[in-house]
């Protein structure tokens, strides 16, 4: 067994050897994208990509062509790939749900417990030697109402983190999770925001999402309230979220991801600068706005897990078995 694995990062290079020794499955890795390794899909059984653009249409048909039966990121996110048309070119499509749920979840409390700390306007006038008290009275999150939008794996670990902090946990979700009773009170996503101390969004990318918190949203939100996206950029409108921060309407965010990431982050723009992107380039040079490149995945148990449980579907379904993993739609 032969397989394709792109965009092959070097911090996944140890875990991706380790699983070679393992399971003596072949394992070609690129630091390219698919796209950019076309000519070697009829020399492999399977591919596993991992990328933030879109795969072109065009790209089913050739793999097909290929005579590959499966197509698999190794990310939770999956709208890179166009799951109807794979499906209509008899491609089978993987994704890792759950890599590590606690990686993006204690990420996402690390920001509010920063948002409630002010830690945003301290470094900045740390920076700047100012070190007088003024306006950084904080907010111990046991004292705290957060707000959790998208209640699911990464949502509920959070609620549980929170509520053993002592925080009043609210969730908005379609599809509440019992489980979670207890722990997360669920409500509307008005109430929530007009509610929530920190709003912290972990839901997925698709139509029903995009643009989920815009200009309405903020005006329901308290003016000392701050927000933490984990999840997907395009989840906020980024021109609102610009106005409602030089306006007020929003005291401080924390953002891992934002609308035109793709060429920004993971790169080094120490010289060009961020030009190329003028909203990004905006949310930079704002003191009440803390960014970080798209790492809340990023830590040691979670790259492991995306590596192998992606080459673990792939086998399954080469193996005419069926993987967890597969997305139907």
């Amino acid at each position: 067994m032969k397989i394709l694995m792109t965009s092959v990062r070097d911090d996944e290079e140890a875990a991706i050897a380790a699983y070679t020794a393992r399971t003596g499955v072949e394992i070609i890795t690129s630091a390219a994208p698919l796209e950019d390794n076309l000519d070697q899909l009829a020399a492999v059984d399977g591919v596993i990509m991992q990328q933030r653009n879109r795969l072109a249409d065009a790209i089913y048909a050739q793999l097909a062509e290929a005579g590959l039966k499966q197509i698999s990121t190794r990310t939770a996110g999956y709208d890179v790939i166009n799951v109807p048309l794979a499906h209509e070119h008899g491609l089978r499509v993987t994704n890792v749900p759950a890599y590590s749920p606690r990686s993006v979840a204690e990420h996402a409390l690390m920001q509010i417990l920063r948002l409630l700390r002010k830690s945003y306007e301290v470094d900045r006038r740390v920076a700047n030697n100012d070190y007088r008290w003024g306006g950084l009275q904080a907010k111990e999150i046991h004292s705290a109402t957060i707000g959790i939008i998208g209640v699911g794996r990464i949502g509920g670990t959070l609620a549980k983190l929170l509520a053993a902090l002592g925080a009043t946990v609210l969730g908005y979700d379609v599809n509440p999770r019992d489980d979670l009773a207890g722990i997360v009170t669920y409500t509307t996503k008005a109430d929530l925001l007009q509610r929530a101390d920190v709003v912290s969004l972990h839901v997925d990318l698709n139509e029903t999402s995009v643009g989920l918190i815009g200009a309405a949203e903020f005006a329901l939100m308290q003016p000392n309230a701050g927000l933490v996206n984990a999840s997907r950029g395009p989840v906020i409108d980024t021109a609102a979220l610009i106005t409602a921060l030089e306006t007020g309407e929003l005291a401080g965010v924390a953002l891992d991801t934002v609308s035109g990431e793709e060429t920004i982050f993971n790169v080094d723009h120490q010289e060009d600068g961020l030009t190329s992107q003028p909203n990004i380039e905006k949310l930079h040079a704002m003191s009440n706005v803390m960014l970080t490149p798209h790492i809340a995945f990023f830590t040691n148990i979670a790259v492991q897990n995306m590596v192998d449980i992606a080459l673990d579907d792939v086998q399954l379904i080469l193996n005419g078995e069926t993987s967890p993993h597969e997305i139907e739609r």
